[in-house]
């Protein structure tokens, strides 16, 4: 499968994202993409870095004008789109929400983020109620896509659940970056924290990972911090882990990127973690803590 991923800087004019995108979009299609890819909400700057009930004007409904837009260059183009929206479900009630486009610009399904976290400069616990519609695979003409959001990536828990669900590719539209007042050695393992937990992922369910990450600086609109600096490197691996593709931290970019779809099926018969696995001993992973 080519899978096509958009790494790029956004600004506050979201009708000019909204246009690189489709730009965008429409490159990776003439490179043969049949699966597109892109960051977490990724019409607008990172609105999270402040609590401001003015910013809830940015959401909208699914389906809704986002839907439409990238639904019919999904059609026009036949691609199937992974995008990231700040969903209006009714008034005082908002998710993150991850919609999957069919190549006739049909929703094919959506993805409630279901992690949501609250720390300095990401104050989505503000913004984004959790997700309720569980972990569980979308269905494409491409393949069963396992669609998460963001922070839900360090979390292996829904990465299995949705391989044992049947899907084929783990995906994390993202948006994630360094902290200013960090130093240079603390946002470099922090980087490499994020990558290796998610080829972490792929080894351990034999699947492909596609992670999908905002580029460039945004600044703090309250002054208290030096703002974010989204650290890139987006990037595909493969079901051993290896890295098939990875973007520079501080570059837009069009990337179009071929899995071996197959491969995922060799390295389960000859990595067979499913079929070890200990069910009958796992019931504490249903707890928050074990006294």
């Amino acid at each position: 499968m080519k899978v096509g991923i958009i790494q790029h800087s956004c600004t506050a004019d979201v009708a000019h994202n909204v246009n690189i995108l489709i730009e965008s979009i429409r490159t990776a299609a003439q490179q043969g993409a049949e699966l597109i890819v892109l960051q977490e909400l990724h019409n607008s700057l990172y609105f999270c870095q402040t609590e401001n009930t003015e910013l809830f004007d940015l959401a909208e409904t699914i389906p809704g004008p986002s839907t439409e837009t990238f639904g019919k260059i999904a059609r026009e183009l036949g691609v199937v789109i992974v995008t990231s929206l700040f969903e209006k479900r009714a008034v005082g009630l908002y998710h993150n929400t991850a919609v999957v486009l069919e190549k006739d610009g049909s929703i094919a399904g959506i993805y409630r983020k279901m992690h949501i976290p609250d720390d300095p400069a990401y104050y989505e616990k503000f913004y984004f109620t959790p997700g309720d519609l569980g972990f569980h695979p979308i269905d494409t003409s491409v393949g069963r896509l396992g669609v998460q959001v963001c922070w839900d990536q360090w979390y292996p828990e829904g990465a299995r659940l949705m391989a044992l669900q049947g899907a084929e590719l783990l995906i994390y539209p993202t948006a994630i970056g360094f902290e200013s007042s960090d130093t240079p050695e603390e946002q470099e393992r922090q980087r490499e924290a994020w990558t290796t937990v998610q080829r972490g992922h792929a080894v351990a369910n034999g699947l492909p990972v596609i992670a999908v990450n905002r580029t460039g600086h945004e600044p703090d609109p309250s002054g208290q911090t030096r703002g974010i600096q989204f650290w890139g490197s987006s990037f595909v691996a493969g079901p051993q882990g290896e890295i098939l593709y990875r973007a520079p931290q501080d570059e837009e970019v069009v990337k179009v990127i071929d899995i071996d779809m197959q491969r995922s099926e060799n390295v389960r018969r000859w990595w067979p973690f499913l079929r070890d696995r200990r069910i009958d001993e796992f019931t504490g992973l249903t707890k928050r803590f074990i006294d």
